[in-house]
């Protein structure tokens, strides 16, 4: 019995592999998630959205995490929250969340641009819930405002960025405090008419 032949990593037509960590790289260059471009920024949808409009805004240069943004970036800051701002005014029947999470998961600076209905299959776990809803998630215009009056961006502890994940779980909207994640997602439901 012949064996087939065993495909090499250099092999021009074998598919690139990514670590997942990378792949907003790749989903910057897929037309199925870019929204918008231009000489700064991409705009694409998130891959794995938290909310019915979940969008990331990212930088054409490199700039790994918010934690490498320097003070000669507070323009490109600026921008990409106008960029947000705007993208908001499209979905004028959505309440919406423009920031950053204190301790990214994806390689390259990105800013979440997430409607607060948190109506998604892919928002499963408290983590998900807590990096939205407590001070893990970074508001832009307090990163803009610090950047502008300080400099320099103050990063929060990894002791706290762990405690606010940990957080029980609270309704963004009501004083609920559901149980587990299941009753979570069913109680959001009650404010989708809100």
């Amino acid at each position: 019995m012949k064996r087939k032949p065993k495909v090499t990593s250099s092999d021009a037509t074998a598919p690139k592999k990514h670590h997942w960590a990378t792949g907003l790289l790749v989903s910057m260059e897929d037309p199925r998630y870019k929204v918008k471009e231009d000489d700064k920024i991409i705009v694409i949808k998130d891959k794995y959205p938290k909310a019915q409009n979940h969008y990331l805004i990212i930088p054409k240069i490199d700039i790994p995490s918010l934690w490498h943004v320097k003070k000669e970036n507070e323009d490109l800051l600026l921008h990409m929250h106008a960029i947000a701002e705007d993208l908001t005014k499209e979905h004028k029947e959505f309440e919406f969340l423009i920031g950053y999470h204190a301790v990214p998961s994806m390689h390259r600076l990105h800013l979440h641009v997430i409607s607060t209905d948190f109506n998604s299959p892919c928002l499963k776990t408290k983590y998900h819930w807590n990096s939205f809803t407590t001070p893990f998630f970074l508001h832009s215009t307090d990163i803009c405002n610090q950047l502008r009056e300080k400099g320099e961006l103050k990063k929060l502890k990894s002791e706290e960025s762990a405690q606010y994940l940990n957080t029980p779980l609270k309704c963004h909207k009501c004083p609920a405090s559901p149980k587990n994640m299941p009753d979570l997602k069913r109680h959001l439901l009650i404010h989708l008419s809100d």
